[in-house]
C-alpha cells in the first residue's frame, strides 16, 4: 500500500480500540434504534460490529435510554462482542451521567456537543459535569462540533467582531472559523476541568463537501488531537455515498483523520450496516486499509448483451461477503485478495491477469468459453452450465492454498 503520511496525534484508547496516528484509521457507526429497547439495540450493535464497525455509538437522550446502557453492554459481552459503546449526549447529559453511574462506567466514551451543552453559561454546568464525570471514570470524550448546533453565543460574538473590521470576511469563513475555535476552546476547557489531553478526540461536522475539507484542514493544522471525520447528514443512496467519498477522500489522502463514519440515511427498514460497508470501501479504495477481497468487473457494453457476467459478479460479491467472517478467522491476509470478473475478450484476459484470480466470460458472438487466470497465468478454461460453481471451487482452493496455515509455496494444483 502507498505510504500516506498521517498527521501526528496522540493515541486515545476507547475500550479495546486505539485511535490515533500510530494505528490504522478506525471505522465507526451509530444505531438508530430506541436505546431503551435493549434487545433491539443489542441486535443492531451486533450486526454493525459483525459488519466491521469497530466503535458503535448509541443515543442516550432520556432516563430509559441511560438505564438500558449497562444491560446492552452486558448483553453484547455475553455474545462475545467487546465493541466499544459510545454514549451520544445532548442537553441533559450532566443529569443522566450523575443519576446513572453504572451507565457512566459501562460506556467506553462520551460524545459531547458543546453547542448543546451550554458551555460557558453560568446557569448551566452541563459541559463541566460531563467532563468531570469522564475524568472520574477515565473515559475519553469526543467533543463534536456540528454546524447545525454551533454555540450561538460564540458565533454571534465572532460575527460581531468580523463586522467591525475594515474588510469583513465572508460569513462562510467566519462560520468555519467559529467551528474550529469552538472545538479547540472546548478541548482546552475539558482539560481545565480535569480531562487528560490524551483523552480527547475532536470533530467538526458540516454537510457540505467543500466546507468539510476546509474546516478539517484548518482544524488539523491548529491542534494535535485525533480527529473523527464524517459528513453530517450525508443523505440517502448514491447522493450520500458520493458526497461522503468526495469529502473524506481528500482529507484521508492528506493524512487527516483517525476515525470515520459515513452518515447515510437508510431506506425505511433498510440495512444499517450499509454505512459500515461504505466506510470500509472508502478506506480500501484509497489503499489505506483492507477489509475484504475486491472484485473488478466491467460495466458492460454492446459486446456484452448477455447479463451472465453481471450475474456472476453479483454472486461472487455475495459469496465473498458471506464467506468473510469465517475466512477472516481462518485465513489471515485474505482481505488483500483481488478478483476480476470480465464480460468479453477486449479487456477480459488482460484485466484478469492483473488480479490474483480472474475469469473472462464470452461476449456476444464470442466462442462460449471462459478462461480462468491464476496469478497472471492461464489456469483453466471453463465451459457449459457449471461455470459459476466451478469458479467458486477454484476460489475456495486458492484461498486455502494461499492463506491457510498449511499453505506451502502458494501453488494452486490441478490446473489444466
Amino acid at each position: 500500500m502507498p505510504d500516506i503520511q498521517r498527521r501526528k496525534t496522540g493515541t486515545v484508547k476507547i475500550g479495546q480500540v486505539r485511535v490515533g496516528w500510530e494505528v490504522p484509521v478506525v471505522v465507526q457507526s451509530m444505531t438508530n434504534t430506541d436505546t431503551a429497547d435493549v434487545t433491539g439495540t443489542i441486535e443492531q450493535v451486533a450486526a454493525l460490529a459483525l459488519a466491521g464497525s469497530e466503535i458503535v455509538r448509541v443515543t442516550v437522550n432520556n432516563e430509559e435510554a441511560a438505564a438500558a446502557v449497562p444491560h446492552i453492554v452486558e448483553g453484547l459481552e455475553k455474545r462475545g462482542l467487546r465493541v466499544p459503546i459510545v454514549g451520544d449526549f445532548h442537553y441533559n447529559g450532566h443529569l443522566l451521567l450523575k443519576k446513572y453511574p453504572a451507565t457512566a462506567r459501562a460506556l467506553a466514551k462520551y460524545r459531547i456537543n458543546p453547542g448543546n451543552a451550554s458551555i460557558g453559561k453560568k446557569d448551566n454546568d452541563n459541559f463541566q459535569v460531563m467532563v468531570e464525570c469522564a475524568a472520574e471514570n477515565q473515559k475519553p470524550v469526543r467533543i463534536g462540533v456540528n454546524w447545525g448546533s454551533l454555540d450561538q453565543a460564540l458565533l454571534t460574538r465572532m460575527m460581531d467582531e468580523n463586522s467591525k473590521k475594515p474588510e469583513p470576511l465572508p460569513a462562510r469563513e467566519v462560520m468555519m472559523e467559529a467551528m474550529v475555535v469552538s472545538a479547540i476552546e472546548s478541548a482546552k476547557a475539558a482539560e481545565h476541568f480535569g480531562l487528560g489531553h490524551d483523552m480527547i478526540i475532536l470533530s467538526a461536522k458540516v454537510s457540505g463537501v467543500r466546507d468539510l475539507i476546509d474546516v478539517y484542514t484548518n482544524l488539523a493544522a491548529r491542534c494535535d488531537y485525533p480527529l473523527h471525520l464524517g459528513l453530517t447528514e450525508a443523505g440517502m443512496g448514491s447522493k450520500g455515498l458520493i458526497a461522503s467519498t468526495a469529502g473524506l477522500a481528500p482529507l484521508l489522502l492528506a493524512g487527516i483523520g483517525d476515525t470515520i463514519r459515513v452518515s447515510l440515511t437508510p431506506k425505511p427498514g433498510g440495512d444499517r450496516t450499509e454505512e459500515v460497508q461504505a466506510a470500509q470501501q472508502i478506506l480500501q479504495s484509497l489503499s489505506i486499509r483492507s477489509f475484504m477481497p475486491q472484485v473488478t468487473s466491467c460495466p458492460g457494453c454492446g459486446r456484452t448483451t448477455s447479463t451472465y457476467f453481471q450475474e456472476l459478479a453479483e454472486q461472487i460479491q455475495g459469496y465473498l461477503r458471506t464467506s468473510m467472517p469465517e475466512w477472516r478467522r481462518k485465513y489471515p491476509g485474505v482481505e488483500e485478495l483481488k478478483l476480476a470478473v470480465m464480460g468479453c475478450v477486449v479487456n477480459g484476459p488482460g484485466e484478469s491477469k492483473h488480479a490474483n484470480l480472474g475469469i473472462s466470460l464470452p461476449g456476444t458472438f464470442e466462442e462460449p468459453k471462459a478462461p480462468v487466470y491464476v496469478d497472471g497465468k492461464l489456469y483453466t478454461t471453463l465451459r457449459g452450465d457449471t461455470i459459476v460453481a466451478e469458479f467458486k471451487q477454484i476460489l475456495d482452493r486458492y484461498v486455502e492454498s494461499h492463506y491457510g496455515q498449511s499453505a506451502k509455496g502458494k501453488e494452486l494444483v490441478g490446473a489444466r
